[in-house]
């Protein structure tokens, strides 16, 4: 396996919290470098002091010891005092897993367009992202449409570059920026790595999920007809060009994760699960260009 050491970009996964100890301890054998804890909606009555010790001292005792990558929030913070309650939670929990990375929804007023919830995106998430440069974290939002798309929605605006800079212009904090994947663009059919060029000094952490487009189905029934034109797709199994990802976080100076988001491949799911994870693992390493292999002296 390569010593993450040498390598600028670790490959990891997303673990749910409530189980999370008892996960990363089954699967820290297959080679996972970083994990992403994801808590929902909610935080709950998780004790985030213990769960971080517990965590630290498990990869303490690890041969090549993973990352705990990022936090995950993903409840709607504008309409949910608790969610947006459960944000200074995790921000301030965040140095204590050692990571500087939090990522979530931004939520939004319901069923109205992306600019109407920009005020009550601008009140909830200034004083949170002057907490974030305090603690020295930064928060990421997910680019997920949660089905929702420019005129209405429930959850989330940040799925859009025009979002994106109303966002970025409300709140203006170095610490603001995005959690992105390849399969939240390729499901409105964008292009997702001139996108990925043109944003990556806004990017703080990748999800790993790709997309497979059904281009037969489109051609042949549009994109109206009820079925499936779009697949989210374990990595290795859908349509990006992982090694071009690298390649393009290499050369904007990307030092982060990317944590392979599961439990959405039509294929590799239920028993075949992990089946797929541990092959995206292995594929996406392949595309960062293999084991590490030192020089003759």
């Amino acid at each position: 396996m390569i010593n993450s050491d040498k390598a600028n970009i670790r490959i990891g996964t997303l673990v749910h919290a409530q189980a999370a100890a008892e996960t990363i301890r089954q699967i820290i054998p297959h080679g996972f470098e970083s994990f992403q804890i994801t808590f929902g909606h909610h935080v709950g009555q998780i004790d985030l002091d213990r769960m971080a010790g517990e965590l630290l001292e498990m990869f303490t005792a690890t041969e090549n010891p993973p990352v705990i990558s990022a936090l995950g929030l993903y409840g709607n913070p504008l309409t949910d005092p608790q969610t947006a309650a459960d944000w200074e939670r995790v921000l301030d929990a965040a140095p204590r897993f050692g990571c500087t990375v939090v990522g979530g929804f931004t939520g939004r007023l319901p069923d109205l367009p992306v600019p109407e919830s920009i005020p009550a995106f601008t009140d909830v998430f200034t004083p949170l992202s002057s907490r974030a440069e305090d603690l020295g974290v930064r928060i990421a939002f997910e680019n997920c449409d949660m089905h929702g798309d420019w005129h209405r929605g429930d959850w989330n605006i940040a799925h859009c570059p025009r979002a994106w800079e109303l966002m970025f212009a409300a709140v203006p904090s170095e610490a603001v920026g995005l959690e992105w994947e390849p399969c939240h663009q390729m499901v409105s059919f964008v292009d997702p790595l001139p996108q990925l060029c043109q944003w990556s000094d806004r990017i703080f952490h990748i999800h790993g999920k790709d997309a497979q487009v059904m281009w037969d189905v489109i051609r042949r029934e549009g994109i109206r007809s009820g079925n499936d034109i779009v697949l989210h797709r374990t990595p290795g199994f859908g349509d990006t060009d992982w090694a071009d990802v690298f390649r393009i976080l290499s050369d904007s100076g990307y030092r982060g994760t990317i944590d392979i988001e599961g439990w959405h491949d039509p294929i590799y799911k239920d028993a075949l699960e992990m089946t797929g994870q541990v092959f995206a693992l292995n594929y996406l390493k392949h595309c960062r260009g293999g084991p590490f292999v030192p020089n003759p002296a």
